[in-house]
């Protein structure tokens, strides 16, 4: 009985390893934690925080390279965005992205034939997908849900082990690898990290999804991921979270407990000014141009702001 049990415990622990490799294999390889003491390194529910310091990036890109990880990273690129923005945005992405990794990226446009031609590694290809122009901010975020939900349906699930969802006002300028990688994947916002958790401006409207009194932390939308199973599911979850919603007038998302946290330097705002705890910045979020963008955002509004006059493009609150 004890052999039997024993063989039992091995198979079910095997089984376990080869659907959650994000768990089994990569978990302790953040064995540097202790040394990025002035900062925060795991969540109350044991979920790494990642900073620069904590990890070896050879170790993870081996690791991955052996479980032969594939990505898939989405971006949003409509009207006058993708002049702006979509050029250098994929350009630094093919230069710090995922790099050593297979990468396939899609381009939601309204103009397909303006999306600038790419050279690309080896294992990296490019997708431009035609999507319609909606005016209102309310539903851009509701179809960008949707349009990633039915592109990982029809064609993300039959490629890659991971999807990563980016707003294109961005710029790569330092790695941004395999140790991003998990089974779901949240950032902190970088207006937002080192405030007092009563500073947080969660939805504390009654009758919307997102309802909270409070959470753990405050994300930030303009970069999400996870395995291609997660960010559907929420997707999914998100989508109709504000057709719901929208019959009541609030217009919000969350985001459940991820398994993997990002710190604001994947996803830094150089405005902020010197912070001592960002020692590296991995991705940035790009100048406004104000000749191209025009009337697009109002005056001071912050990039992807969650309250912005009570209406935020897209919000991923920590619950």
């Amino acid at each position: 009985m004890k052999i039997i049990l024993i063989s039992f415990i091995i198979n079910l622990t095997l089984l376990l390893c080869s659907h959650f490799p994000t768990f089994i294999h990569f978990k302790h390889f953040f064995s540097h934690s202790r040394s990025r003491a002035d900062v925060q390194t795991n969540t109350s529910w044991n979920a790494p925080i990642i900073w620069d310091g904590m990890f070896d990036p050879d170790v993870f890109d081996q690791r991955h390279k052996q479980d032969q990880s594939t990505v898939a990273l989405t971006v949003f690129a409509v009207g006058r965005y993708l002049d702006a923005y979509l050029g250098t945005f994929l350009n630094s992405s093919e230069q710090y992205f995922m790099v050593g990794l297979p990468v396939t990226f899609y381009v939601f446009t309204d103009v397909p034939e303006k999306v600038p031609n790419m050279k690309l590694a080896p294992q990296r290809s490019l997708k431009v997908i035609k999507v319609e122009r909606h005016s209102r901010w309310q539903d851009i975020s509701m179809m960008r849900m949707k349009t990633i939900s039915d592109i990982i349906e029809s064609d993300i699930r039959h490629h890659s082990t991971y999807v990563f969802c980016f707003d294109v006002d961005q710029v790569f300028t330092g790695r941004f690898g395999s140790e991003a990688l998990g089974e779901s994947v949240a950032l902190l916002h970088a207006h937002f990290y080192n405030l007092p958790k009563h500073r947080f401006t969660y939805d504390r409207n009654p009758k919307s999804k997102a309802y909270m009194e409070t959470g753990d932390f405050y994300y930030h939308a303009a970069v999400f991921g996870g395995t291609w199973q997660s960010v559907k599911a929420m997707a999914d979850a998100c989508y109709q979270s504000i057709m719901e919603d929208k019959q009541n007038n609030v217009e919000y998302l969350w985001l459940h407990k991820p398994s993997r946290v990002l710190s604001p330097e994947y996803c830094w705002d150089r405005s902020i000014g010197y912070q001592k705890d960002i020692r590296v910045t991995r991705l940035i979020w790009a100048p406004k141009n104000s000749d191209t963008l025009g009337e697009l955002k109002a005056p001071g509004a912050k990039k992807n702001s969650f309250n912005t006059n009570g209406r935020p493009t897209t919000c991923l609150q920590g619950s």
